[in-house]
Formats: C-alpha cells, structure tokens, sequence
C-alpha cells in the first residue's frame, strides 16, 4: 500500500468513527472567490462532507492569500487554499501552520493589467509603474517581485499600493493611484472583455499554484478529518471534470462565459491531495530568495514546512 492510499485508509476509518452517530466535525476553510474551488461549494451543496460526519464551513477571502495567511494565524479558519509562493513566504514569517497537500497541480496565469485609457502598452514598460496589490505578502505582490526579477529588474525597487482586493484594484486603476495590477486572467476576463482594463502581459507561475494550509492546531486535533475531507474533495473534483455540464456550473457560480471557463477547465488539474513536492517547495523558495522576499540565510529545508501526514510527491 502507498504512503498515500495507507493515510487515506486511515482517514476513512476516523470517518467512520465520527459518522457513526456523533456529531460533524466541523472544519473551517477559507479560500477566494473564484473558480478554482468550484468542487468546494458543490461537494458543501451536494452534502458530501456530511455524508463523512464532516461539517466543511466556508469563510470567503476576497483579499487573497495575505489575508487568509493572517486568518491562520488568528485562529479564524483552520486550513486556507492559498498560493503556494504565499504560503511558503509567509512560512518564514512565523506563520503556525504547515501545508497539507497539493490542491491544484497546475501552473496559474497571471494577468498584468492596466486601466484601458492609460499610455502603458506592454509589461516591458512597467519598471516605473505604481503596482495595485491585495496586500503586502499577497500573491499579487510577490509574483510582481518574481517578474522584476526575470525582467532584470531591482525588485525592491518596486512602488507598491495596497487595494485590498480586485475591486479596491478597479477603484486604483480609475483614479490613477496604481498603474498596473497582477491576478489570475480568467478572474479579471470580464473587465478586459468590457473595455475597462487592458492586458499587457501575461506571468506564469512555474509551480502548481495552489497549496492547501492548515493550522498547527487544526493538524494537532483533526489530522485525520483533514485527510479524509481531502479524499471527499479528490472525488468531487474528479466528478466535476466528467459531468457534461461542469462548464455551465462554474460558469453560473462566477459569472463567465462558457467559452472561457470551456478554455480554462481544460488547462487545469485539480490535485486535492495530502502530497507536495519537496523539490518544487525548493524551487518556489529559491525563485523568492532570487525576488528578494526570502534570504536564502533564512530557508528552512522543505520537511519543516509540511505537515506529519504529507508525502513527497517527488520522493
């Protein structure tokens, strides 16, 4: 049996233990506002957590990964879905959590926006721009870090101005207090598609994307909820990406073409699983040591920032 298949063995049989009778477990999650965690909400709406004795309570972060790496810390919520280049960041900040697992296993694309009517024409030409981020340690801010850094440019010589979220960015890209701002292209298509922002280049990020967290507490008292939460998810997905209908469903939830989310389902791979790469956490720390968010002096080896039920994928 793999290391894998023997820890979801034993989730199920936790399961088995809370379902027989007692009262749901509840596990708080918090996660953004887009289309990622469409098997989320289904799996809520469909009762498949409770079908386990799990009670899954979804806490919405339109702030993005700073702000649900702040929640982790406040004890608000118990595992976040966050950018893996976040949660890693702030993993060296003190943060008292550990990632569990993998949650998407695909590259995201980045969008870099700028408000229609502005003169900038091509992320080349942004060395001098005002950069809208969520927040500072937010993915919007260090994948701007990362992209200086490949362009050749100084990162810590970046200006930056905090919006919150993507509408306080739609509210500093029209007033001009911010040139340009980063976040997932699907998410931003519809002010593209309406003549408000522009697109002028695009980031990948050169890692799976999405990373879920969990607090130190939250693995101390329900490591294996949190195990089999994640093999209920693992087959939520799995089902999403059969049915004939998953593009009208994310489509209906987010308010996006079907053409669009047709284009963006086909590219992503949702993982759901209690594994992680220890090779990819290097990779990920030497591309922020290289931006200037982490000192290399500082890395801790990739086992410390896993959790005790996660396997490398890479092992």
């Amino acid at each position: 049996m793999s290391s894998v298949s023997a820890l979801r063995a034993l989730g199920r049989e936790a399961v088995k233990t809370v379902a027989s009778g007692g009262p749901l477990h509840k596990i708080r999650v918090g996660g953004v506002p887009e289309h990622f965690n469409t098997p989320w909400h289904t799996a809520i709406a469909g009762g498949r957590f409770e079908e386990v004795g799990l009670r899954v309570e979804w806490v919405e972060f339109p702030g993005g990964t700073g702000a649900m790496n702040s929640a982790l810390r406040a004890d608000e919520i118990d595992v976040a879905v966050l950018l893996t280049e976040g949660i890693i960041a702030d993993l060296h900040k003190g943060n008292p959590s550990k990632i569990l697992g993998t949650f998407v296993s695909t590259p995201l694309t980045w969008g870099v926006h700028v408000a229609a009517p502005s003169a900038w024409r091509d992320a080349s030409e942004l060395r001098q721009a005002t950069y809208a981020v969520s927040r500072m340690g937010s993915g919007s801010h260090l994948m701007a870090m990362v992209d200086a850094h490949a362009r050749g440019w100084a990162p810590d010589e970046l200006k930056f101005e905090i919006v919150g979220d993507l509408e306080g960015a739609r509210r500093a890209l029209a007033d001009r207090t911010a040139d340009v701002f980063l976040w997932e292209k699907f998410t931003t298509k519809h002010l593209v598609d309406s003549g408000e922002w522009r697109k002028v280049g695009e980031v990948p990020t050169p890692w799976p994307c999405f990373s879920l967290a969990a607090s130190d507490k939250a693995l101390l008292e329900m490591g294996d909820e949190l195990v089999a939460m994640l093999e209920v998810l693992e087959e939520e997905a799995r089902e999403l990406v059969r049915s004939d209908n998953r593009c009208e469903t994310v489509a209906i939830m987010y308010g996006q073409h079907e053409k669009d989310v047709a284009e963006w389902i086909e590219g992503v791979r949702w993982s759901c699983r209690p594994e992680v790469s220890h090779a990819t956490l290097q990779q990920v720390m030497e591309s922020l040591v290289s931006a200037g968010v982490l000192q290399a002096s500082e890395l801790k080896p990739p086992s410390e920032l896993v959790s005790s039920v996660t396997v490398d994928a890479g092992a």
